[in-house]
């Protein structure tokens, strides 16, 4: 919603200012200037990207307009899907949760988690690191483990911003192309009146225009925004991390769940009371 928000007030100041100096907006609209441009840009990615990251790319465009957020509630769900699980870890010991962490989507736990359930991979990220502490019940490389994973997704998703920044910054340069493109067509009919090469010199700085214009008022933003979706993400798990690290070193339930509400951002960290009582009621919503 934000992004839309975004794409319009761009788009109103733009016009609107170009409107109000009573500026003719059929004139901004140049087919050929576009199609030179986004083509190019098309193309440049596609030369520039392997399919992997032509994947990675169309998927993100799909994050940049979504709603998702870590919300308050999706921190106390996840406290509340892992306190049940080290509680049984350490009430009825660690094979208890095997068949929860081997089958997460028939388990009754994860069940009454849906906010948790719907993120396949923070799901994938709690029941691989619990099945291998389950196999080996060596804590000293949890936390390793953990950190290696972590690290494997943020390097992902900030690879994907940057080819999306990289897209980009190669639209101004992109909209020149098309701007000289459109003064060489000029030049050819320097004989013609001078309305008539205002018109082409006006149709071949669209292109420029353009190119600006979904550089740093599209474009550049959207790898801005997947960058900073990176960043929430990376203290969503982060989160995961710190919770399962402690309970893996012994810590009791309640006191790995703390470890994991002290890593939650400021903004959406309840307070330990909040927490309790969360837990107390069964940690569902």
């Amino acid at each position: 919603m934000f992004t839309i928000i975004g794409v319009i007030i761009v788009v109103a100041a733009i016009i609107g200012g170009f409107a109000v100096e009573q500026g003719p907006i059929r004139v901004l609209f140049q087919p050929a200037e576009a199609m030179i441009i986004f083509g190019s840009v098309l193309g440049a990615f596609f030369i520039g990207s392997s399919r992997t990251m032509f994947v990675r790319v169309i998927k993100s465009i799909g994050l940049v307009f979504s709603m998702r957020r870590h919300s308050r509630e999706n921190y106390l769900e996840l406290l509340g899907l892992l306190n049940i699980l080290f509680n049984k870890m350490r009430r009825e010991g660690m094979a208890s949760i095997e068949r929860d962490v081997e089958h997460p989507d028939d388990s009754a736990v994860f069940g009454n988690y849906p906010l948790v359930t719907k993120d396949p991979a923070a799901v994938l990220f709690i029941c691989d690191t619990l099945r291998v502490f389950l196999t080996t019940g060596d804590q000293s490389e949890i936390e390793k483990l953990m950190k290696l994973d972590m690290e494997a997704m943020r390097d992902q998703a900030e690879a994907t911003a940057d080819m999306l920044s990289k897209m980009a910054e190669s639209l101004p340069g992109l909209g020149i192309v098309a701007a000289v493109l459109g003064v060489i067509l000029t030049m050819s009919k320097i004989t013609a009146p001078p309305e008539v090469l205002g018109h082409s010199i006006g149709a071949a700085l669209v292109g420029t225009f353009m190119g600006v214009l979904f550089c740093y008022g599209f474009i550049g933003p959207m790898a801005i925004k997947l960058d900073n979706l990176a960043q929430e993400r990376d203290m969503y798990f982060n989160v995961i991390r710190a919770a399962i690290s402690a309970a893996v070193a012994g810590s009791s339930p309640i006191m790995a769940a703390e470890y994991g509400r002290r890593a939650i951002p400021e903004d959406a960290r309840p307070t330990f009371f909040e927490m309790e009582e969360w837990l107390k009621s069964g940690g569902r919503i």
